[in-house]
């Protein structure tokens, strides 16, 4: 099985419209378009009976001490930790991509509804509920898609790994606000394929 992007190449740079935030020239950063990325997948197996997929950056700062923090920074050899940024569902088995934008366009304060989704597909929650918890402004249930918003101040560029998962079951059995260790538990014993593509990502303008 093939995972590919219109919108980036496989560990090539994820653009500012498919990210939760962009560099700012004096405030570090600014929000963006939010926009998912274009996917497309081919060569699942014929018994397919749903699709799962998954997005997670597996370069987020197991510590938060210094991040985004002035004249400091997060270091390299800091241990690393996943953040899910997507999570989709009971994927139907004739689908073969998914439009830019389609499940997601544009930031909702206090996060997007869910988890219904388009074409009877599910969306479960992404990690930025929990960041987000103590903001007055922010706090909500995240559903879906949110993308790319490493700390600005990251000595390491960030690696997002998108992957598919061809399953043996028209639906994923997980239910309610679920979330990314669910979904990979849920699935065990039920893959009959897999396909990843990577895309990387930094707010750090010493990164380039």
């Amino acid at each position: 099985m093939k995972l590919e992007s219109s919108s980036f190449g496989n560990n090539q740079r994820i653009p500012g419209a498919c990210a939760f935030a962009v560099p700012h020239a004096t405030d570090h950063i600014t929000l963006s378009s939010n926009r998912n990325p274009q996917l497309s997948w081919s060569g699942a197996p014929a018994d397919t009976r749903s699709f799962a997929l998954i997005c997670h950056d597996c370069d987020v700062p197991s510590k938060g001490d210094d991040v985004n923090q002035e004249g400091r920074s997060v270091p390299a050899g800091l241990p690393r930790v996943d953040f899910y940024h997507w999570l989709l569902v009971d994927i139907p088995p004739g689908m073969g991509s998914i439009a830019e934008a389609e499940f997601s366009d544009g930031i909702s304060a206090r996060g997007k509804r869910g988890p219904e989704a388009k074409y009877g597909a599910r969306q479960g929650l992404n990690d930025y509920t929990a960041w987000f918890a103590g903001d007055k402004d922010m706090s909500g249930n995240y559903f879906g898609y949110d993308g790319p918003c490493p700390p600005w101040n990251d000595e390491i560029l960030h690696h997002y790994v998108f992957t598919l998962y061809a399953l043996d079951c028209e639906h994923c059995p997980v239910s309610g606000a679920f979330k990314g260790g669910e979904v990979l538990k849920a699935i065990e014993g039920h893959v009959l394929a897999k396909a990843s593509l990577t895309g990387t990502y930094t707010l750090n303008p010493k990164l380039g």
